[in-house]
């Protein structure tokens, strides 16, 4: 099996009986290393003996006193949340259920961050055993913000972080200039041709996305959404993508990210989508659930549809948890 996506700190997790990843010490220190954690020179007393009995027990509790002793207020909010955050991954059977857990209770206090952290580790889970590169790439997009561009019905999706990194800093490309004035000059459109040369560069994000006109890159997308589905609730699902929405019998729709939901709620009651807004549909999807048992009744073997859209500020931000928490189950468990 080739190795991917090593930033995603798998190695510091262990399998559970499940299947799931369960949190080690080593992946509790992989936090505490982050550099808004440490504690600057002018850090006081309190904040670096918190560190400290941290650094050597990792999963020590921590009294609500030691955190508000702390003198500056930004630090006491960042440990009340890190520690937060923690003892969720330590009170869950396993990194997945956890996810579930917070996505179903509510996300309030949990850092953007955090949730794309965790959504990175779940998927280099699930796909494991992937050697598809077009999954691997359309599975970026459930934990990495995409910047789209479209040309010559190309719809190119390519990592907003990293194109903000390279602005300027070389002569532009074709494909960058595709893209607006950014300088990636090592940016490659996902190919059959450079496919190969993902798997060196899984970590750098720095392979662009076709999602308009390559059925490929979709069928690939529909399929991380299969994975992510079985993986977290334990349920079966078929994803097909689809060109246009034609159905007048609408029963259930999930938004993949905050302007596909904003759509699609003025699509179910009735309203006009004029032109620009359509045009900002980048992705449509189908999804059928191949045990109708465990549909709610009123969508029964209904199809749900699946809505990706970018912001006006051309932006992709997937929300995974729409997935979770949208899907019309009459009930759901964590597989892992």
């Amino acid at each position: 099996m080739t190795e991917f996506w090593v930033s995603s700190g798998h190695h510091l997790t262990r399998r559970t009986e499940g299947g799931g990843l369960g949190v080690t010490d080593e992946l509790i220190l992989a936090y505490l290393a982050r550099p808004e954690l440490i504690p600057p020179e002018e850090a006081c007393a309190a904040e670096r003996a918190l560190y400290a009995d941290l650094r050597a027990e990792p999963r020590r509790a921590i009294a609500p006193e030691a955190v508000a002793a702390i003198a500056d207020a930004d630090a006491r909010e960042n440990w009340a949340v890190l520690l937060a955050f923690r003892d969720r991954l330590l009170g869950a059977r396993s990194i997945e259920a956890a996810y579930v857990g917070l996505v179903r209770e509510g996300l309030q206090g949990t850092p953007s961050l955090f949730l794309n952290q965790l959504v990175h580790l779940i998927l280099r889970n699930a796909l494991d055993a992937c050697d598809d590169p077009y999954v691997l790439r359309a599975a970026e997009l459930f934990f990495r913000t995409q910047r789209v561009s479209r040309h010559d019905g190309a719809v190119l999706l390519a990592d907003a972080e990293v194109i903000e990194a390279r602005e300027g800093s070389a002569p532009l490309s074709p494909l960058v200039a595709m893209l607006g004035k950014q300088a990636a000059n090592e940016l490659d459109v996902l190919n059959d041709e450079n496919a190969w040369s993902y798997w060196s560069r899984s970590d750098a994000f720095s392979m662009a996305l076709n999602l308009g006109s390559s059925p490929k890159s979709r069928a690939a997308l529909a399929r991380v959404i299969e994975v992510f589905v079985r993986h977290l609730l334990n349920t079966e699902i078929a994803v097909t993508p689809l060109d246009r929405l034609e159905d007048t019998d609408w029963r259930w729709f999930v938004g993949l990210d905050a302007e596909g939901t904003r759509i699609g709620n003025a699509l179910w009651r009735g309203e006009t989508i004029d032109a620009a807004t359509q045009e900002r549909v980048i992705a449509l999807f189908g999804l059928r659930f191949l045990d109708p048992t465990q549909v709610d009744p009123n969508v029964g073997e209904r199809p749900v549809y699946l809505l990706l859209a970018g912001t006006p500020a051309h932006l992709v931000q997937v929300k995974p948890q729409n997935i979770v928490a949208g899907l019309p189950l009459r009930a759901a468990y964590p597989a892992a």
